[in-house]
């Protein structure tokens, strides 16, 4: 056999069955189990299995992003290597897959994939979603394409895909754009690529980040709490096209001269931040004192880039550069 994918488990639903003593599901299925229902993988390709972690997904931390980082970089090193598989709970599985995005630069396929069912359940997604991932591995269409999540028989970029829902199997979709593709008959087909690729290269995470939501009226006190708990950078998701309620101003003008940085991005699903408006509070007067805009991120994700920029430098400027010069 030519090919040899590598299947890091982390853990999720994915590994899950229900406890009858608490009806309830709990981490319960090996990785060994897990692969014994993904049938017929071997007429494709060998398969090499890596305990990382029996994670929940709202378990996992920036931390353990990055070591499995480095683990994912060490195994696309290995030349007997195709491609790598990372098992992931759904909850966070959007955050871990661009956290690795921005921090691995290999051609050859990273694929994240989770389930929305457990073993115990009907209809069990796991090993359908797992054998589409590993197909995907394993193909020569998905190099050179960054991270990418493979759930419910669809391909989406990392930097673009989110969960959409709480409950159905096809709640990874990429709103903005829609998917790079789709695993078909054991096959991959792309209908389209991604024009950008973004890459930090750090090893270190600054995890004092807060991720606020901006509502009608709030005013500075969340970001002045942020500020005296000495967190180091602060994403807001703004209202529209990026703007937020007057009494938010006086707290983003205080952080950023004590050089804490502002990410601006949308609360809204789809649509990027822009200096469109220029009233008090609006994108255009954000950009005068000195916030960032983070284009069409949403939250989670503005944040986990936030850190990652922020494990390189503490200049403002310097941070602008990574989210805007896109």
């Amino acid at each position: 056999m030519e090919n040899k994918v590598a299947v890091i488990f982390t853990g999720g639903t994915i590994s899950m069955k229900v406890d009858p003593r608490i009806n309830a599901a709990i981490p319960a299925l090996s990785s060994e189990e897990i692969m014994a229902m993904v049938t017929n993988i071997e007429k494709y390709t060998d398969i090499e299995i890596i305990n990382f972690a029996k994670l929940p997904g709202p378990h996992m931390t920036p931390e353990k992003m990055m070591e499995l980082s480095k683990l994912v970089r060490k195994t696309l090193a290995r030349k007997d290597i195709t491609g790598v598989v990372v098992t992931h709970g759904t909850d966070t599985l959007e955050e871990t897959a661009y956290l690795l995005h921005l921090t691995i630069k290999n051609e050859k396929p990273v694929i994240v994939v989770g389930a929305m069912r457990n073993g115990s359940e009907l209809g069990y997604d796991g090993p359908s979603n797992l054998s589409a991932a590993i197909c995907t591995a394993i193909s020569d269409e998905a190099k050179n394409k960054g991270v990418l999540v493979v759930m419910n028989n669809e391909v989406n970029a990392a930097s673009e895909v989110t969960k959409t829902n709480t409950l159905t199997v096809n709640t990874f979709k990429a709103p903005e754009f829609g998917p790079l593709g789709i695993v078909d008959n054991d096959e991959v087909i792309f209908y389209r690529d991604i024009k950008y690729r973004d890459y930090i290269p750090t090893e270190n995470i600054e995890t004092d980040v807060a991720l606020l939501k901006t509502g009608v009226g709030m005013n500075s006190d969340l970001i002045e709490f942020c500020i005296q708990s000495g967190y180091k950078g602060i994403v807001i998701e703004a209202l529209g096209r990026g703007n937020v309620p007057p009494k938010m101003i006086e707290g983003i003008e205080n952080a950023i001269n004590k050089n804490i940085p502002i990410v601006i991005v949308s609360r809204c699903p789809t649509g990027r931040v822009l200096d469109t408006y220029g009233y008090e509070g609006a994108g255009k007067h954000l950009k005068k004192l000195g916030a960032i805009f983070g284009y069409n991120l949403p939250g989670q994700k503005a944040r986990i880039k936030l850190m990652l920029a922020l494990g390189i430098t503490n200049d403002i400027n310097k941070i602008r550069n990574i989210f805007e010069n896109i």
